[in-house]
């Protein structure tokens, strides 16, 4: 039987037939798991930067992560090179870390993990997060995701959740996954969890069209909210709070260079106050998940 196999550039050990690089092993009663991906699901980096958040705030630790090797096209996602002062040189490659924190409200723990999405062997990639989820007993996946709508930076982030299981549509008020189309690799996750019997749900937030390339903290501040509430956590998010801001006057700012974008946003602002304040219905934003997937 082959054992464990040490990698030079390593501190532990990946077992061959797993991929996965356990640098330690957490003991928690049936945490929840938090994952975003960078790329394709991540419009305005507003899913990874809110697992980023949690990550700090929540004073996650670093405990095991994913062999890169058998997951991506290295010409596509391209490693980088980097000096470490003098002669000394290291390569960064695409990063699948998980993290462990320990909250006050959550003393089971919570796993976070922070990923790029791969462009080989999904299904292969699914299964080594599901083994981290099952090894560690967690009791529910959550993905955030982020994607592109006719949604206007001055009004409320929306946000929605879906989920596969009637039981969790149910606990959480989510809606029920319906979508057909091209995906993503939470969509594959999503899939391999049902295989798997293990609770998931997915939460989207909607970030301004108009600004696609603009990193966009007020949407990981809804992520971040609506994942506090989903796992029943308190989090004092205020530390966004600034940034939000920033943004907001940073794209005002933006907008109001152009007439006919000044139009739009007004026609955005008009259409959601309409509605009384209230964020775009559930069947709107799936409408607007669909065709940002089509899209891409």
């Amino acid at each position: 039987m082959i054992g464990p196999v040490e990698y030079p550039h390593a501190t532990g050990t990946v077992n061959t037939m797993s991929h996965l690089l356990w640098t330690d092993r957490p003991a928690g009663d049936r945490p929840v798991m938090i994952v975003a991906f960078e790329g394709w699901n991540d419009a305005a980096d507003a899913a990874t930067s809110a697992v980023d958040y949690l990550t700090e705030h929540l004073q996650g630790r670093e405990f095991a992560q994913i062999d890169p090797e058998e997951f991506y096209d290295f010409t596509a996602t391209r490693p980088r090179v980097r000096s470490l002062g003098g002669l000394d040189r290291t390569i960064d490659w695409p990063r699948n870390t998980f993290s462990w924190a320990t909250p006050q409200d959550a003393p089971g723990g919570i796993v976070l993990m922070r990923g790029v999405e791969p462009q080989l062997k999904w299904r292969g990639f699914c299964r080594q997060v599901l083994q981290v989820a099952a090894e560690l007993n967690c009791s529910m996946v959550i993905t955030l995701g982020s994607l592109l709508a006719d949604v206007a930076h001055t009004r409320p982030t929306p946000v929605f959740g879906n989920a596969y299981l009637q039981s969790v549509i149910n606990r959480f008020n989510l809606d029920q996954a319906h979508y057909e189309g091209p995906t993503g690799i939470v969509g594959v996750l999503h899939t391999e969890c049902v295989s798997a019997q293990i609770d998931s749900a997915s939460l989207w937030a909607a970030v301004p069209a108009y600004v696609p390339s603009a990193s966009s903290p007020k949407a990981a501040l809804a992520l971040v909210q609506r994942v506090t509430e989903v796992a029943e956590l308190k989090l004092n998010s205020e530390g966004l709070a600034a940034a939000v801001a920033a943004y907001e006057q940073e794209i005002t700012t933006l907008v109001s260079e152009d007439e006919t974008t000044i139009d739009y946003v007004r026609h955005l602002e008009e259409q959601h106050d309409r509605n009384a304040g209230s964020i775009q219905s559930a069947d709107d934003l799936v409408e607007e998940v669909e065709r940002f997937l089509r899209e891409q």
